[in-house]
């Protein structure tokens, strides 16, 4: 059986051991992962996974933590409720210090993590691979007993490829078999629903857009990163999408947000999200109920290409300026602030999807398409 649509994996590194995580995952995979920038983070790789009762090609999200405090309080956020649905597995790759060396950073990193998996995924109740690796030869009894406080199965590695299926004492595979065979013991399967209700209300990032074409869904083309500000490798997969799509000059100057939709509204004819068209399509009980379609999700991404622009155009204003009344001809910060925050949402949504189908994505669209139709 063929696992189209399979879970994800998170690898995470502390910031300055991104060769670590690099070769793991190369010798996990046979390839060595092409990052998307000069930095390792916001990469996905895959990982293939071939057993006599299922296929599946994993994607691996890489991270690197800076931070651990911030990097845990991202995850126990409700923002990163999409993300912890769609993962099958927690991976911390660090080298082993040696005796004596510093280790206070590990030690974070290794307990934030477990917070993570203790309190947003469940412990050891969650269904899902959670793997310590350390690499190196130094003495690793007390990173043992650390990571299973933690929640994590601790797996050391030596410092080289291994690709060898090495036993322990009591007959059970060592190093990188180890951890292979634990990726391959998990299902990857996703459920056959999204996790949220129909009706719900959509807390966590989205981006909702029905016809998806399959390079929007490619793994390898999402950043996909975590922090407290909604995740900033999504954020700044966000900016540049808007200067390289930037709106004309004149746009940039609307005197509020629902101005510039109206401008919009304007130019394409009637749509979502115009003055006086009343309720989306699908969102007001008619007989499209439940389906989004491609001018309405099309119109709103159109919107958030335009933040750039509206807030270079804020940034040369005074305050005054900027906060006066409707008739001032400015940009509002807190308008500004709104179509941020939409803009993370819709953006969140379309790398929850990649792992669902169509019908399901849908649903996602229509609960974005919604949210921002409060808000606005």
């Amino acid at each position: 059986m063929e696992v189209s649509n399979p879970k994800r994996v998170l690898a995470v590194s502390l910031a300055d051991e991104a060769n670590h995580l690099r070769r793991v995952i190369r010798d996990l995979s046979g390839s060595a992962p092409s990052p998307v920038s000069t930095s390792l983070a916001g990469t996905t790789h895959h990982v293939a996974l071939d057993t006599r009762y299922y296929k599946a090609s994993v994607p691996v999200w890489l991270d690197l933590v800076a931070s651990p405090a911030e990097w845990a309080e991202s995850f126990l956020s409700d923002e990163a409720s999409e993300v912890l649905a769609v993962l099958g597995g927690l991976v911390v790759v660090f080298a082993l210090p040696a005796p004596g060396a510093p280790a206070d950073a590990l030690r974070l990193l290794i307990r934030h993590v477990g917070r993570v998996v203790n309190a947003a995924l469940g412990g050891w109740e969650w269904e899902g691979v959670r793997l310590a690796v350390g690499v190196g030869e130094a003495g690793a009894d007390d990173w043992d007993e650390l990571c299973a406080e933690a929640g994590l199965e601790f797996v050391q590695v030596g410092p080289g490829r291994q690709t060898q299926s090495g036993l322990n004492e009591f007959g059970e595979r060592t190093g990188m078999a180890r951890v292979k065979e634990a990726l391959e013991a998990n299902d990857w399967a996703q459920p056959d629903s999204p996790p949220f209700s129909d009706f719900g209300d959509f807390e966590a990032g989205s981006d909702g857009h029905p016809e998806i074409s399959d390079a929007d869904l490619d793994p390898e083309n999402l950043d996909f990163g975590f922090d407290r500000a909604d995740f900033e490798w999504l954020r700044k997969a966000i900016w540049s999408a808007g200067q390289q799509d930037s709106p004309p000059a004149e746009n940039a100057g609307a005197s509020s947000i629902r101005e510039m939709i109206a401008s919009d509204d304007a130019q394409d004819g009637d749509g979502a999200c115009g003055k006086g068209t009343g309720p989306a399509p699908g969102l007001d009980g008619d007989d499209d109920a439940g389906v989004v379609h491609d001018d309405e999700v099309v119109k709103l991404e159109r919107m958030i290409r335009k933040l750039q622009a509206v807030r270079e155009a804020g940034a040369g204003l005074g305050e005054a300026q900027r906060d006066g009344d409707d008739d001032a001809g400015v940009v509002h910060d807190d308008e500004v602030v709104k179509l941020e925050r939409m803009m993370r949402k819709l953006q969140a949504v379309r790398e929850a999807g990649a792992g669902l189908g169509e019908a399901q994505r849908k649903k996602m669209a229509a609960h974005a398409v919604a949210e921002a139709m409060r808000e606005l």
